[in-house]
């Protein structure tokens, strides 16, 4: 019998090869307990617990992957049976944790299972007909998950693999996952000295080394240029504010389990407040929390004035760092950090400047994206079915605000319902990077509750009293995620006004040397990054040295070049540019930087 894949939706081979996978282990290891084995983006797991506590390991996967292709030529029917709850308990008797999500049902519930060949799994199904449609699979890695995701449940095995309608498609899959190992910033970032992690600082909180510091830095400057050319103005907040700010927020009742709090005893030492405590002593005790976000400071400083209809809209920028608790399972590198600092922006604005400032907005954003060459569509996210605060009538007013925006701009967007921030509906931006995958940056939420909980007002051209509306942004989004997109983006050949050095100069012997360390100065004074290698190396050593730092210009510096006072530039990619003047070569890196616009 011919079996055609392209003619299944991908779901359903993706599930059915969960079922293939589970179906092989208990083959190859009989007593295996398996938990759930959904199809997900690019194909599937299976969480399981393997007998007499095996650890499977990346070698193991190549024997799974045989028992999986011997199926798949059996050409095993999948063989749908319902059944009561009562004959499922007993059928999987041995199975702890299916017996987990069956006590959970109702006691009237008719359960599904699928049997292929010797296997049986509870299942809702639907799955492909038969095992000979499942031909083009990957068992790609291996992980720790907790059982349904709670760190008091045990551990188990997680075998990732990805399954696609035709061979192509596997293999275009595979080479695509090559490169994005290749480009993991993780791995460069080491490579390239530019960050790393350390146990004693923590999961998620990135240490960064000085030229991690310089990208970081550069991307800010020229951010904080950009903005001030649009009328906005900078603020600096503290990290850490009393939970009342927080209360009054709503993020103390929202946000609570994501926030790090602490006890401050405010008239004395910390450690002499501990043991006053202890012994019943102590009357004034603040409660403190890390700030998750910059927002209530924003607030709080357009609080501290009066203000006239004439003032706004105020545009309020600032780099804050914030610190939420991320599970330490979806920490990873930069892209899901603990710590991490925004190009936040809140505007305060009239009723009326709405519609203008979120163009203004979406158009910073049109800009931005541009300079880095990434296209981009939008997500515009409504009210969350519980967890919200304000009127469903706010929320309907609030999100057709953006709705209109995003139409008017002509961005291509989609609805992802119910994905609203607790207080606003939002719009994320979605960026493409250069080896086609997504990721999310920009944001803008409209907030039309924080200034009533806070109780902000303006004065009106009639001299009455009326409350500001607000509107959240990021641009970059946090600058570690950012900066985490462009390396892998680039594959950390940064380009070169944001490159930590611009030009490694290369003297070819000793005698080039003084020259060589007047032309890292010249380069210094206007205001650019150069480092000179004075090692003893070979000049092909020295130049494949900076080829491999990404470094974007080489300066090889000989007895020539130092005697007509020019450089040599040889271009990372584009190779010999030839000797030029030094004004020349500078001219050439000014070229290169973003105009502000």
């Amino acid at each position: 019998m011919a079996h055609n894949p392209k003619n299944q939706p991908l779901e359903l081979i993706r599930h059915s090869t969960a079922h293939l996978m589970a179906a092989a282990i208990a083959d190859l290891y009989p007593g295996t307990k398996f938990g759930i084995g959904p199809d997900i983006e690019d194909g599937f797991y299976y969480d399981l617990e393997l007998p007499d506590g095996v650890k499977l390991t990346l070698e193991d996967l190549p024997a799974i992957e045989a028992r999986m292709r011997e199926l798949v030529a059996a050409d095993e029917p999948f063989v749908r049976k319902e059944m009561s709850k009562d004959d499922a308990l007993a059928l999987f008797a041995d199975q702890d944790y299916k017996l987990e999500l069956i006590d959970e049902l109702p006691a009237d519930e008719v359960l599904s299972v699928y049997t292929t060949g010797a296997f049986t799994d509870l299942c809702r199904g639907p799955h492909v007909p038969s095992t000979g449609y499942l031909k083009h699979f990957k068992l790609t890695k291996l992980a720790g998950a907790y059982w349904r995701g709670s760190s008091d449940r045990p551990m188990l095995q997680r075998i990732y693999g990805t399954a696609w309608q035709k061979a192509s498609q596997l293999s275009d899959y595979l080479e695509r996952q090559a490169e994005a190992e290749r480009r993991d910033h993780r791995k460069l970032g080491k490579e390239l000295d530019l960050f790393s992690f350390h146990e004693l600082a923590g999961s998620g909180l990135p240490l960064y080394h000085p030229k991690g510091a310089r990208v970081l830095r550069l991307l800010q400057e020229w951010l904080r240029r950009v903005l001030y050319a649009r009328g906005y103005v900078e603020a600096i907040t503290p990290h850490i504010y009393k939970v009342d700010v927080w209360k009054t927020s709503g993020h103390y009742e929202n946000y609570k389990n994501d926030m790090y709090f602490f006890d401050v005893f405010e008239d004395e030492g910390q450690d002499e407040g501990r043991s006053r405590a202890a012994e019943g002593k102590v009357d004034k005790v603040s409660e403190y929390a890390v700030k998750p976000m910059n927002c209530p400071g924003h607030i709080m400083i357009y609080a501290s004035d009066l203000h006239s209809y004439r003032d706004l809209p105020l545009r309020m920028f600032e780099f804050g760092t914030v610190y939420r608790h991320e599970l330490s399972g979806v920490v990873h590198g930069l892209m899901r950090a603990r710590g991490f600092t925004q190009d936040d922006a809140h505007i305060f604005c009239r009723p009326d400047q709405v519609n203008t400032e979120v163009l203004l907005m979406l158009e910073l954003v049109d800009y931005v994206m541009g300079v880095f060459g990434f296209e981009y569509s939008a997500e515009l996210s409504t009210r969350p079915e519980k967890k919200f605060i304000g009127t469903p009538e706010t929320w309907e007013f609030t999100t057709a605000a953006l709705e209109n925006a995003l139409k008017e701009r002509r961005i291509p967007y989609e609805i992802n319902e119910g994905d609203g921030a607790f207080y606003g509906p939002k719009i994320d931006i979605k960026l493409r990077d250069a080896i086609g995958r997504t990721w999310q940056c920009s944001t803008i939420q409209f907030d039309a509750l924080l200034p009533e909980r806070f109780g902000l007002e303006y004065r009106t051209a009639d001299n009455s009293v009326e409350r500001p509306m607000m509107l959240h942004r990021t641009i970059l989004g946090s600058m570690e995620r950012f900066f985490g997109i462009l390396i892998e983006h680039y594959a950390g050949a940064l380009p070169s006004w944001l490159a930590p050095v611009q030009a490694e100069i290369i003297p070819i012997s000793d005698d080039q040397a003084a020259y060589a360390q007047s032309v890292a100065d010249a380069l210094a004074s206007a205001g650019l990054r150069a480092e000179v290698d004075a090692s003893n190396e070979r000049m092909q050593a020295k130049i494949a040295r900076a080829q491999a730092q990404r470094v974007p210009y080489m300066l090889v510096i000989g007895k020539r070049e130092a005697e007509e006072g020019t450089v040599a530039v040889r271009h990372r990619t584009d190779g010999d540019k030839g000797a030029m003047a030094l004004d020349a070569f500078i001219q050439i890196l000014r070229d290169e930087e973003p105009a502000v616009a």
